[in-house]
């Protein structure tokens, strides 16, 4: 099979990059023509803001390179990633154009939310959700930035209002049930979204003394980083090892018992995780389907995560992890500390785990779950 893959990297490598190279790779192991369409984010610095509100819109260029590898190298399918915002939603009339069906991941929820991830003041906000985007212009949603989010909803509105999203992508890969039913209910066509989770390729991990607790990720607001940091307060007896960079890290430089790893390779991230007791997954806002999460699954790792969105379909409580009420210090923090007295029912969760990512979330099953999808698309294409 001949497979395009589409993506606008982003200017600070996240998790969203890490599945379009993983992905890319699996595929390519099993010995199927793979080309890579990318553009990155660090264009935009010598754009003006006139530019780069024509591109978010439509990507003229993009367009037209798009069409030119689609006719010289004819794939069979292209798998769009992210295309916000230098390459824009008319990729997908570039390849509708030739008869080419479009599979889109939705990494995030972009195409219903300007801000992406329902969050508005450190909390859950669906004010968009089935409705016009204009409440992101008012209250200047994106980046707090009146004038950007303009243009994201201009975007959302002139491919609404054009038939891009219902009628040019023909199969969109949600990352779990909830994320689902939130993009159909956003609008999406029921029939067009199936379900993939992410993945990772590790061995089982080996056996070693599990002590502490380890938090992976961006040091951000959406992350929980508050909670966290107030919750490690509250056990002071505890070591919790931060692995990550971001705006939020001064909330925990003066936490005692927290040691700041830095950014970590992923060598290094799986090394902490086959040590630590429990993966710390604090997220205020709906995660789609955190890397980390399955990266724990995989180490043999059970995770105390919010009691929010996927996170509450994904982490089942006192089997693979705990869960707590979103942004509530105290009860992570209890539930830490009853972690932390009873290392034997954790060990067992974490053989829960990962079996469940045995089961679940292992490359051989995401390679079946995704050239399953490329194929049905291809047939509904050809049915058209």
């Amino acid at each position: 099979m001949r497979i395009l893959i589409v993506h606008n990297a982003y200017q600070q490598r996240g998790g969203e990059d890490a599945v379009v190279e993983s992905e890319t790779r699996l595929l390519r192991s099993r010995e199927h023509e793979v080309r890579v369409f990318t553009r990155h984010n660090d264009e935009i610095q010598g754009l003006g803001k006139g530019a780069l509100a024509q591109k978010t819109l439509w990507s003229r260029d993009s367009v037209a390179e798009i069409n030119d590898t689609v006719s010289k190298w004819r794939p069979d399918i292209v798998h769009v990633h992210n295309t916000f915002p230098l390459i824009s939603p008319s990729v997908y009339w570039a390849v509708a154009a030739q008869g080419i069906p479009v599979v889109q991941t939705l990494h995030n929820f972009r195409l219903i939310c300007p801000q992406a991830m329902f969050l508005r003041e450190g909390r859950v906000c669906e004010d968009c959700l089935g409705h016009s985007t204009w409440r992101a212009v008012t209250r200047g949603c994106y980046r707090n930035s009146k004038l950007q989010s303009a243009v994201l909803t201009g975007m959302l509105g002139l491919h609404r209002s054009i038939g891009t999203y219902r009628n040019k992508v023909t199969r969109y890969i949600a990352l779990n049930d909830f994320c689902r039913r939130k993009f159909i209910e956003g609008g999406l066509p029921a029939d067009k979204v199936v379900v993939k989770p992410n993945f990772v390729d590790y061995p089982a991990p080996t056996a070693a003394d599990r002590q502490g607790f380890l938090f992976v990720g961006r040091l951000s607001v959406e992350k929980g980083i508050g909670a966290l940091a107030e919750a490690a307060r509250h056990v002071p007896e505890v070591p919790i090892r931060i692995a990550g960079t971001g705006p939020e890290a001064h909330l925990l430089q003066d936490v005692p018992n927290a040691t700041m790893l830095g950014a970590l390779g992923g060598d290094d991230v799986r090394r902490q995780m086959e040590t630590a007791t429990a993966l710390i997954l604090p997220s205020i806002w709906y995660e789609n389907f955190p890397r980390t999460l399955v990266e724990a699954f995989a180490a043999g790792l059970p995770v105390i995560g919010s009691r929010l969105g996927a996170l509450e379909e994904l982490i089942e409580d006192g089997v693979t992890g705990l869960l707590f009420d979103p942004g509530d210090a105290g009860q992570l923090a209890s539930k830490i500390r009853w972690a932390q007295s009873n290392v034997t029912a954790m060990a067992e969760m974490g053989h829960h785990a990962r079996a469940r990512y045995e089961k679940n979330f292992t490359a051989d099953k995401n390679y079946e779950q995704l050239i399953y999808i490329y194929r049905d698309a291809i047939l509904a294409a050809k049915m058209k």
